[in-house]
Order: structure tokens, then sequence, then C-alpha cells
């Protein structure tokens, strides 16, 4: 014990300084901002692939962004789309498909796995605005198992898994209880609990988690463009995508509607995430993480108005500008 008037210091005393630095690193790590690899790396390797997400980990991301299908012997697999889409996908002889290919939800793992999706197809309007993707040839379908014994590497790794099902496509999908079941089982399985975020542009799914396990995450996804709008009203109804919530019980809120519906984060498609929504949003205690956030300057404005993370297809461009570690 240090005596009242002792100039001498206890060895266990810290001292100004040490203090002063514990506190900086400390502030540091609650500012720290979230950078989130989309679909693992998607503009440096084939999307939703282990050479994606293993491309991220090497770059440093805190978070592994990834999307979810199941297939029909029931396994949680990591997709985009709920079809086999022609602009990635080769069969088992090496040609890409002419078509869409069949829905995941109707094949079996064992099915899925016979098709190449190691490279985008050179010749499609897909592959333009990805000229730095390097292919993977001979990558197949992960299924989520892989991907979490792949984030093993790096025990401070997080996973934000999207749920993809669609009100107005059932056949997708299981239906949003069953298949908010199968991610809380497979994330407890996998204990990894305190290191995923499930988000959705369908809320059912995640006030499903929320029931099932308060103690997971939940990020609620919105997108408000001319063509594209999970969150407005139509036909004079709520929108089929919020869980029963009503914008217009909110005054037009967005944070408020996703605050409503239980979720710990706001996922703005990014030109939707303006100064007055984010204070908002932070003020109800939501983290925001803005998508798919692909230009420097959007990133750096991004940062500026302090949002919590960043979603991106390029996680070495935001890992390079100043002040993100």
């Amino acid at each position: 014990m240090v005596r009242t008037g002792d100039r001498r210091r206890s060895r266990h005393a810290p001292s100004k300084t040490a203090l002063a630095f514990a506190l900086a690193l400390a502030a540091t790590a609650a500012t720290a901002l979230d950078v989130q690899g989309h679909r693992g790396a998607r503009g440096l390797a084939p999307e939703n692939t282990l050479a994606a997400f293993r491309t991220a980990i090497d770059l440093g991301v805190d978070t592994l962004e990834l999307d979810l299908q199941v297939t029909r012997d029931g396994v949680l697999v990591v997709s985009h789309n709920a079809r086999l889409s022609p602009d990635l996908t080769r069969d088992p002889s090496g040609r890409w498909l002419a078509q869409e290919g069949p829905r995941i939800h109707d094949l079996t793992l064992a099915e899925l796995s016979a098709y190449d999706v190691g490279r985008v197809d050179p010749a499609s309007a897909y592959a333009r605005p990805l000229p730095a993707q390097r292919a993977s040839d001979g990558e197949r379908i992960p299924a989520l198992a892989a991907v979490f014994a792949l984030g093993r590497t790096r025990p401070d790794l997080r996973f934000n898994i999207e749920t993809k099902l669609a009100p107005d496509a059932p056949a997708d999908a299981p239906p949003p209880d069953a298949f908010a079941a199968q991610v809380v089982a497979a994330v407890r399985e996998a204990n990894l609990t305190a290191r995923v975020t499930v988000q959705s542009f369908d809320w059912r799914t995640l006030v499903a988690v929320k029931r099932l396990a308060p103690e997971l995450r939940t990020s609620c996804l919105t997108i408000e463009t001319a063509s594209t709008n999970n969150v407005a009203a139509k036909d004079g109804r709520g929108s089929a995508w919020t869980a029963g919530f009503d914008l217009r019980t909110f005054e037009g809120s967005v944070p408020r509607l996703v605050r409503a519906a239980g979720c710990d984060a706001w996922s703005p498609f990014y030109r939707n995430a303006t100064p007055a929504r984010i204070e908002e949003a932070h003020a109800l205690g939501l983290t925001v993480l803005p998508w798919t956030v692909n230009d420097v300057a959007d990133m750096q404005r991004l940062i500026d108005l302090r949002v919590d993370g960043i979603i991106t297809d390029y996680p070495d461009r935001l890992l390079r500008l100043p002040g993100v570690r």
C-alpha cells in the first residue's frame, strides 16, 4: 500500500504515462472500425469461396461477411444466389452454365459439389467491375462448417452471416423459423455465439433468431432505391420483409423500425446512410454497418460520419486508409 504523502510508488501502481497509454488503447479498441470482407473479398477472389475467405483473413479483416443457402439434405452452404449462376458456375465437364441452374435448395451437398465456382465467366457483364479478382479454379460452394473451421485460425475473427430467403420466393429456402433454428444450432455447435452476427433483408429470420437465442447479435439489412425497397409500405400495407413491423408506425424512421424489430445493428445500403440517420441510430444504441462500399471517397465519408463498420468487396482499400488500423 502507498501511504498518503509517501512519494514511493508501489510496484503495482501504474505511472501516469502507463495509465494514459492504457486509456488510449481502450479508447482505440472501443472506436475501432469493423472491417468486413463482403462475400470474403469479392473484389479480389471468387465470392463466397474458401479462397475469398482466406484472402480476407490474410488481409486482416475483422469480420467475414457471407451468405447462406440450405441444400436439399439440410446442409447450410455459402452462396448469395438461390440458384446456380451462369456467371459464376461451370458444370462437371468444365463448361459454363448456359442459363440459370438448379435451385440450391433442390440439390444435395454431393450434387452441389460437382460444380466449380472458382472464377467469373470473363465474357459476362458480371466480370466487368471485378478486374482485380484472381481466379481459383476448383473451388466449390463451401459448407458453413468449413468457413467456421477456416476462421478458427484467427481467434478474434468474427462472422456476419446472412440468411438468404424472400417472402415472395418461399420455395428457395426453408421457412423462416426453421432457417433460423438451423443457423442457431450451427453457431452453438461451433461454439461461436460471441463471434457471430446474423443479418438478413427478410427480418422474419432475425426475429426468430432473437427468440431462440437472445444472446446472438442480429443486423437488419435495408435498401431504399427507386427499384428496390425492403422497408417501405406497399399497396397500403407494411413491407412483407420487415416481420410485421410497419415503417409508418415509426413516422418513416428506419433506425426506429430496426430497433423495434430487436436488431442490434442497422446495415443500410451505403447511399441511404445519411448523417442524420447515423446519428439517430447511434442514439438508439444501434451499430451502423453500411454495405457495399467500394469507393475510397465513400469509405472516408462514412468513417468521418463515425459508422461502426464498413462492408466492402475491397478490404485492402479500406485497410490502407489513415486511422483504420
